[in-house]
């Protein structure tokens, strides 16, 4: 999903009406599959909560980079609504973890038996739904922020960066920011075509193109996720009935295409010098992959139970 610039919104698709008995993972899979493959999924454990943890610590580091960048954008204070645009990642990624939390009981951790509780059901069903608020949100905050950034206009009467020097103003580029004193705006940009993307940063004409650039593609990569997790939930809504094949099972498959787009993002990423955004990327992609294993397993049971005889 990368850095602070990735978010998601769907609305999820109900299960609340699903017809009793669904096929889910048998109680063999919930204790690390059958005996002759127990060892090899109990290690796809591993790696699959070792991915989580480490996305639990990119979660902090994200938190303290958004509340470093707030501070230069809104140093001259802000309404909340500003405030939660600047810390979209960290709503975005709150509802994340929920989603996958979800997933990973429906598709994996609970048995039939518990989700056909009222109980279970409206509570896995409650947290998606708050789930997708949060990540709604930073869809929003996404577009609120292309839209900002389209409407910059140049900086009138500014042709040389020294001009804004000693002004608690900071020069950006690339998502970092240095205070513009006598001493470096010279060294910082010597352009004479200046925009103040904030009351408090300027940026010249090549770090306000890169800057723009990347805002575009934070809502593209906001889009992407929203269609992986609608296929997510498609195929879950699909298996949850027993289908495990057709065209419609087909186009639950489409997430493929968006997840090599996403790697594509990763990859502008890291060639912009954000490797942190690009390994968060990848770390995303990882976990949603844990979820599709956990759909394709279900699946082969879902075919093995049409294809057993009838007793």
């Amino acid at each position: 999903m990368g850095q602070a610039l990735v978010s998601h919104y769907a609305m999820p698709v109900s299960f609340c009406n699903a017809p009793t008995g669904m096929h889910r993972l048998n109680t063999a899979h919930h204790h690390g599959g059958h005996q002759s493959t127990g060892r090899k999924w109990n290690r796809g454990q591993v790696v699959k909560w070792t991915i989580y943890a480490l996305l639990l610590v990119n979660f902090f580091y994200y938190f303290f980079e958004e509340m470093y960048i707030a501070s230069h954008t809104l140093s001259q204070g802000g309404a909340l609504l500003d405030w939660t645009e600047e810390l979209a990642t960290t709503i975005d990624e709150l509802g994340w973890f929920g989603l996958l939390f979800m997933f990973e009981l429906e598709t994996y951790a609970l048995s039939d038996e518990s989700l056909e509780k009222r109980k279970v059901r409206w509570s896995i069903h409650g947290v998606r739904l708050v789930c997708y608020l949060l990540l709604a949100h930073t869809v929003m905050a996404r577009y609120t922020t292309v839209r900002d950034y389209e409407a910059v206009q140049q900086a009138q009467n500014i042709t040389s960066l020294c001009q804004v020097a000693g002004q608690d103003v900071y020069f950006g580029e690339n998502y970092r920011y240095e205070l513009v004193s006598s001493e470096n705006c010279a060294e910082l940009s010597g352009d004479s075509t200046f925009y103040f993307t904030d009351p408090a940063v300027i940026m010249d004409r090549d770090a306000y193109q890169l800057e723009r650039k990347l805002v575009w593609l934070d809502l593209n990569d906001a889009i992407m996720w929203i269609l992986v997790v609608w296929a997510i939930e498609l195929a879950v809504w699909l298996q949850n009935r027993n289908i495990s094949g057709g065209r419609i099972m087909w186009l639950s498959h489409s997430a493929k295409v968006f997840y090599a787009i996403l790697w594509a993002h990763a990859g502008f990423w890291l060639y912009q010098g954000h490797w942190v955004w690009a390994w968060d990327q990848s770390l995303w992609i990882a976990g949603f992959w844990a979820i599709e294993r956990n759909l394709a397993e279900w699946r082969d049971e879902i075919r093995q139970g049409a294809a057993a005889p009838a007793r």
